[in-house]
C-alpha cells in the first residue's frame, strides 16, 4: 500500500504533467533530484519546457522560485548577495541576500557566465550555505538548483569544469516531444491563453513537509550487499575499463568519482520508492545510470573520432558488468 507521502508526490507529478506535455522524463527526474536532495543539469534545445517544468513545480509545491539568467557580465554577488553599507543602522554593514536564497533555483544557460560566477553556486549546491565577507548564511532546508544548457551556439560560452559538473546529481538530455504530444501542447497553450482572461481559483499546493517525509521513507529503502557490489563494480568499470574489455578501454579516458557511486545508490533508492518498493533492484540502478554517469565519464579521442557517444559507452558497461 502506497504511503501518504508517495500519494502526495504522485499527485504532484500528475499536476505537473497537466502543464508539461510529452516531457514525462523531465518531471520524473526533477522530482527524483528534489527527493534525493541533489541538483539537476538539464541540456536541450530552447523551447523544450525546461523552464516551464520547474515553474510548474514551484506552483504546485509550497516553494519559492528564483530564476537567474546567466550572462557574461554577471557577478558572483548577483547570485549570492552582498553586504550593503547602512550608516543609520547599528551594524553598519547589512547582508542583502541574493536570488540563491530561495527553495528552487533556475540557473538558466549556466554556461553563458564565466567560471568565477559558476563557482559562486558551488558552495550553495554542495553545502546549502553561502559565505560572504567571512560570514556564513544558511540556505532554506528545501533547496535545489536546476541548471540548463543549450547544446548549440557554443561560441562565447564557458563550459562547466569537471569539478562543478560532478556536483550535479543528474545530467538529463531533453528531447523533442512526439507529434501527438505536440498537438496536445498547442491545445494546452490555447486553453491557458483563454483561461488567463478569466479569474481562476488559487492552486492548492502540496506542503514542503511532504518532501521531508518522503526523504525519511527513502532513507529506509533497503539496499542489499549484492546491489552495493553491483554499483561499485559499475563505477569501477569506468575507472579500469581494461579489466572488462579492450574496446571499453579504448573508449574511456577517465571514470566516475565516488560521487558517482553515491548518486547511483541514492537515485536507485528514490526510483524504487517512487515505484512503491521498499528495496532496490538491479532495474532501479539501470533506470538511472545514464543520467548519473553522463557527466561523470570522459570519452577518449578514439571514441569521439568513431562517433561513440556516452550513451553507447554506458550501454556497454551494463552489458559487461554482471549482478553478483
Amino acid at each position: 500500500m502506497a504511503s501518504t507521502a508517495l500519494k502526495a508526490v504522485n499527485e504532484l507529478k500528475e499536476k505537473m504533467g497537466l502543464s508539461i506535455i510529452g516531457q514525462e522524463k523531465i518531471i520524473e527526474r526533477i522530482l527524483m533530484v528534489l527527493l534525493a536532495e541533489g541538483n539537476l543539469l538539464l541540456e536541450g534545445l530552447p523551447g523544450l519546457a525546461k523552464t516551464r517544468a520547474i515553474t510548474s513545480l514551484s506552483k504546485n509545491l509550497d516553494a519559492g522560485l528564483s530564476r537567474i539568467q546567466f550572462t557574461p557580465d554577471l557577478l558572483p554577488s548577483d547570485i549570492t548577495g552582498t553586504e550593503v553599507y547602512q550608516p543609520e543602522a547599528e551594524e553598519k554593514f547589512i547582508f542583502q541576500p541574493g536570488p540563491v536564497f530561495n527553495n528552487l533555483i533556475l540557473a538558466d544557460e549556466i554556461n553563458r557566465a564565466p567560471a568565477k560566477v559558476q563557482a559562486a553556486l558551488l558552495e550553495a549546491m554542495q553545502e546549502h550555505q553561502v559565505t560572504v565577507a567571512g560570514k556564513t548564511h544558511k540556505l532554506p532546508e528545501l533547496f535545489m538548483v536546476m541548471a540548463t544548457q543549450n547544446p548549440i551556439e557554443q561560441e562565447g560560452t564557458y563550459p562547466l569544469p569537471e569539478a562543478q559538473m560532478d556536483r550535479f546529481l543528474l545530467h538529463v538530455m531533453v528531447q523533442y516531444p512526439d507529434t501527438e504530444s505536440e498537438k496536445k501542447v498547442l491545445r494546452l497553450v490555447r486553453g491557458e491563453e483563454n483561461a488567463a482572461q478569466k479569474k481562476h481559483a488559487k492552486v492548492k499546493t502540496i506542503p514542503q513537509q511532504t518532501i521531508f517525509k518522503a526523504r525519511e521513507e527513502i532513507n529506509q529503502v533497503h539496499v542489499s550487499e549484492n546491489i552495493e557490489q553491483y554499483i561499485v563494480d559499475l563505477i569501477n568499470a569506468t575507472r579500469f575499463p581494461g579489466k572488462y574489455s579492450e574496446q571499453l578501454d579504448t573508449w574511456l579516458d577517465y571514470g566516475a568519482s565516488p560521487r558517482g557511486s553515491l548518486a547511483l545508490e541514492k537515485c536507485g533508492r528514490v526510483n524504487a520508492w517512487m515505484n512503491g518498493k521498499d528495496f532496490v533492484a538491479p532495474d532501479d540502478i539501470r533506470a538511472v545510470i545514464h543520467d548519473v554517469l553522463r557527466h561523470r565519464i570522459v570519452p577518449s579521442y578514439e571514441a569521439n573520432a568513431d562517433g561513440i557517444g556516452k550513451g553507447e559507452i554506458i550501454d556497454e558497461l551494463l552489458k559487461l558488468v554482471a549482478v553478483v
